[in-house]
């Protein structure tokens, strides 16, 4: 039938390039801890930029992006992984609430791994926006240098092991939170493949183009058969 062939636009411009930004922030973040560490801090911004914002447009973005539409109840989200391990779970035009989940899950451990990351940053470096709360603030009227023999002292009276272990544990916390997203994104793209192959619909092309089909090949019930506007 040729209904079945009808796209429908679902994924706006903002998610759409959101999306793919945020994917190449993150793995330049991951890649480059080590390194290069003038990329990693930047990376980190971006991605946590785009969750701040990326919260903002689940409540005022296009239909699909609001979190309404996708945020389901842990009954709803096992239903739907039951039906799907059974090859017979409902095709939605936004996410599906495995799917949803997913998304925010994502988005609260990205949110974590960056505000661990600047944590580590404020206690090692005395940079970033938490170094006001956590970082070794100078007294007022200290000049550079007297700051810096002033810093080496306080660090010598403290003791370097302690300090170095505070601030191991505020980087293993960090490391643990980045680790968790990639397992995350792993868990995702799983996912998409198996929403794509059992509905036989191209969902990272979708992701490309904001369009799907509202009739794909399925063995489920459709959900959400309104397009936008």
């Amino acid at each position: 039938m040729e209904d079945n062939k009808e796209q429908v636009r679902v994924w706006d411009s903002f998610v759409r390039i959101g999306h793919w930004t945020l994917a190449a922030a993150f793995l330049v973040a991951y890649f480059t801890a080590e390194d290069f560490e003038d990329a990693h801090i930047a990376a980190g911004y971006w991605v946590g930029a785009y969750v701040v914002a990326r919260v903002i447009w689940g409540f005022i973005g296009s239909r699909y992006a609001r979190f309404s539409d996708f945020v389901r109840g842990p009954v709803e989200v096992f239903g739907y992984l039951s039906s799907l391990f059974r090859g017979k779970p409902a095709h939605y035009l936004g996410h599906n609430p495995a799917g949803g989940a997913m998304i925010v899950a994502l988005l609260v451990c990205l949110a974590a791994t960056v505000v661990t990351g600047f944590v580590v940053q404020a206690d090692s470096e005395n940079e970033g926006p938490l170094a006001a709360w956590l970082g070794h603030a100078p007294a007022a009227g200290t000049t550079v240098p007297a700051v810096a023999a002033e810093g080496a002292k306080a660090k010598d009276a403290e003791g370097e092991a302690g300090e170095k272990e505070a601030e191991s544990a505020y980087e293993e916390l960090h490391g643990f939170f980045a680790n968790l997203t990639l397992g995350l994104v792993v868990l995702h793209l799983a996912g998409v493949i198996a929403g794509s192959l059992i509905h036989r619909e191209n969902l990272p092309r979708a992701m490309i183009t904001g369009r799907k089909l509202r009739f794909p090949g399925k063995p489920g019930a459709m959900r959400g058969q309104g397009g936008d506007a």
